[in-house]
């Protein structure tokens, strides 16, 4: 029996012109055993009910939900893993375009490789479809994984909209504790501590960045322009931008979210003692000596250009600043 494949996607307050091509592209794929599971986060808006109606009526695959309050981001895609029933599920963002064959040959990587997660790679482009990057894998600096890693604990590996996972990972997923604050790291967390992970290197989808974005894939300057416009660019700042913006919110708190979700011993030790490690950091206002640590915990293969802003970031945040500032 063929497999089947559940791919779900949140709105909330959605460019149509984006979404429209979204789901037309999904629609069209060559893979056609799909369900496109919809939930609207209580947008409000007409035209975009009304857009989705219409589709849902084009095609018997969507499945759609108007959610009668505001769920927020992560709560939304709880509700969407929660009504999936396939062996095999994709999270979607509503503003990427996905190529013809992404979901034909996700499914035919993650059967082959008996893993629990497959992640591929994009080509990255602006609001206008104008491509930025032709390869975000080597852009990011994305940890590559075959099998299992310690980089998949102390790591998002592959953003949501990148990924297909098992049924078995969405149940050890559900439900979500206060601490989740990443659904896509949780995903390939789990998949890591059961059959392991497996990677498409050639892009298959443009994965779209735009002022609108809830994560997006900026970098690093982009990211502390943004702090600075709203912050200042005093080191007091810099610190609270380190603190908040970077140690914590890409680092901290996943690691405190793995740790709900960890079943295996030697990784339970492990998430320990990297929150030891980003609270100690935290505590350095001008040098951190202890970077021995952060090549046991970070360190790892194609990420040699990370590994230096990381390094500067968390251990020597002096110097940090002075990029920061300028």
């Amino acid at each position: 029996m063929e497999a089947k494949v559940d791919i779900v996607l949140a709105t909330y307050k959605t460019n149509i012109e984006y979404l429209k091509k979204q789901i037309d592209s999904i629609l069209n794929q060559t893979f056609e055993n799909i369900k496109l599971i919809i939930s609207d986060d209580n947008s409000n808006e007409p035209k975009l009910k009304e857009t989705l109606e219409e589709y849902a009526k084009k095609d018997k695959r969507i499945e759609l939900y108007f959610q009668e309050k505001n769920l927020g981001y992560i709560k939304n895609f709880e509700f969407l893993l929660k009504k999936s029933t396939a062996e095999y599920i994709m999270f979607s963002d509503h503003d990427d375009i996905w190529y013809p064959n992404k979901v034909e040959e996700s499914l035919k990587e993650i059967e082959l490789t008996g893993t629990d997660l497959v992640y591929v790679n994009s080509k990255q482009i602006d609001g206008n479809g104008k491509v930025m990057h032709k390869d975000y894998f080597k852009y990011k600096n994305m940890p590559l994984i075959s099998g299992k890693s310690k980089l998949a604990i102390s790591r998002c590996i592959g953003i949501g909209c990148s990924q297909i996972f098992t049924k078995d990972v969405k149940e050890a997923m559900l439900p979500f504790t206060e601490n989740v604050m990443a659904h896509d790291w949780l995903a390939a967390f789990i998949a890591n501590e059961n059959r392991g992970i497996a990677y498409i290197d050639t892009p298959l989808f443009d994965y779209r960045l735009h002022e609108k974005n809830v994560f997006g894939g900026r970098n690093l300057a982009q990211n502390t322009s943004r702090w600075k416009e709203k912050n200042g660019k005093t080191y007091k700042s810099y610190l609270k931008y380190r603190k908040e913006d970077v140690i914590d919110k890409a680092y901290l708190n996943g690691a405190k979210m793995c740790l709900d979700y960890c079943k295996i011993e030697k990784n339970k030790k492990f998430l320990n003692d990297i929150i030891k490690y980003y609270e100690n950091l935290e505590k350095s206002k001008y040098i951190n000596f202890h970077i021995i640590k952060y090549f046991k915990f970070l360190g790892g293969r194609n990420l040699a250009k990370k590994e230096i802003k990381e390094l500067v970031i968390f251990h020597l945040p002096i110097l940090g600043y002075l990029v920061f500032r300028n």
